[in-house]
């Protein structure tokens, strides 16, 4: 019988306003006004996705673990958002501290502003893993032991790095171009490594539950717990494990509570531990339970976003590129200031989400893009962003003509 690692992601960006041409020079407050009146600010979606979706999930959550002593769950949650519940939500934060405490939740390691670092600068994403490593044992006491790049995003080299850095696992898209005939459902050895092991998504089941569960024109609407736990235990009888993996804004937010998404979430580990057998592991107990199956080889970088499942969300226009490519040739300047608000400027434009709102794809990808986006098109986003950016290099060069040293 195969074992569960279920895996949810939390996390919310800084969105810039919109900041204009006229604001360069003037107005250093790049992200969504501090006005918590207005529906649009980094502060009210906060609160809404918190009240919608992580409030009762934790409690959902924490309500399972305390029936079932043999529930688990691994999660990994960005500075960012930390941050926000730091600032905004204090009882958020609290939830996740218990639900955590409980010692049947796994906390993995990324980048601290779920950036693309990796991918530009080999430094700065070494230094924000080694933050957000630092605030989740501020926060929760635990010290990840496996890592998760940003947006799942994968290839030889990252899990390279992993491996030399010490992490027993890294995760990744159980896209079927680069498993071939391989199943997802197996605890595989990255191509080119000696210690870590790799977990791959099965995306299939997997959004099942994150995108298909309220559409009703879906030929398995609606989908019970019952049913889903009758397909898992249909799958082969060798398979090791379901990697179910996908947002915590699945539960509340991106499917609404009237769906019954809550319900859902309640009576699966039920249904799947006591009636039909089967149990639960965090990512590191799944590693350490089970052998690799084989070996992935995966040179090109592949991630858990929109159908083509490669970079193209965040890099596949020229804005996107120009942008982020911007942004990175600004970096030895920022830091040879030394000044904390420049330099945490600085990093919170580096959110991945920035150049996802610069998407411009359409069908059914450019539908989720619009959905996730706080503006009008991809173009208000670029414009903002781009603005913001130029004034940070204005403050950068006031710095150094004034030879500032320390801020």
């Amino acid at each position: 019988m195969s074992s569960i690692c279920l895996y949810l992601h939390v996390h919310q960006p800084f969105r810039v306003k919109d900041y204009t041409a006229m604001d360069m020079g003037a107005d250093h407050a790049y992200f969504m006004p501090a006005n918590e009146h207005s529906p649009q600010n980094n502060r009210s979606i906060f609160l809404k996705v918190a009240h919608k979706s992580y409030l009762p999930t934790n409690k959902i959550l924490t309500d399972i673990i305390k029936r079932q002593s043999d529930f688990k769950v691994s999660l990994s949650i960005t500075g960012t958002v930390l941050e926000q519940m730091e600032a905004w939500s204090p009882e958020t934060l609290h939830s996740f501290q218990q639900l955590i405490a409980t010692g049947n939740v796994e906390v993995l390691a990324e980048t601290y502003y779920h950036s693309l670092a990796f991918f530009y600068s080999k430094a700065e994403f070494e230094k924000q893993v080694d933050m957000h490593a630092k605030k989740v044992q501020e926060l929760f006491g635990v010290t990840p032991t496996v890592f998760r790049n940003t947006e799942l995003m994968y290839n030889n080299d990252i899990a390279y790095w992993a491996d030399k850095a010490g992490y027993k696992g890294i995760i990744t898209e159980g896209w079927d171009k680069v498993l071939d005939w391989k199943s997802p459902n197996y605890v595989y050895r990255p191509a080119y490594t000696q210690n870590i092991r790799l977990l791959m998504k099965n995306y299939k089941l997997s959004d099942d539950i994150a995108f298909r569960f309220s559409n009703h024109d879906w030929a398995e609407w609606p989908l019970t717990a019952a049913k889903y736990a009758h397909w898992l235990h249909n799958l082969p009888q060798d398979d090791q494990i379901i990697n179910l993996f996908m947002d915590y804004e699945t539960f509340g937010e991106h499917q609404w509570q009237e769906t019954g998404i809550f319900d859902f979430l309640t009576h699966f580990p039920i249904e799947f531990t006591r009636h039909h057998g089967g149990n639960f592991l965090t990512i590191s107990e799944a590693i350490d339970t089970y052998e690799a199956k084989d070996f992935i080889d995966i040179p090109q970088t592949i991630t858990w976003a929109d159908e083509d499942r490669d970079m193209t969300a965040w890099l596949g226009n020229t804005m996107q590129r120009q942008a982020i490519e911007m942004l990175y040739r600004y970096e030895d300047e920022v830091l040879a200031t030394h000044n904390t608000e420049l330099i945490g400027d600085w990093r919170k434009l580096q959110a991945s989400d920035h150049f996802y709102y610069m998407c411009t794809k359409w069908l059914h990808d450019g539908d989720v893009h619009a959905y996730f986006s706080p503006y009008d098109s991809p173009y208000q986003a670029f414009i903002s962003f781009m603005n913001a950016a130029r004034d940070l290099k204005l403050r950068i060069d006031q710095y150094k003509s004034k030879g500032v040293k320390h801020g």
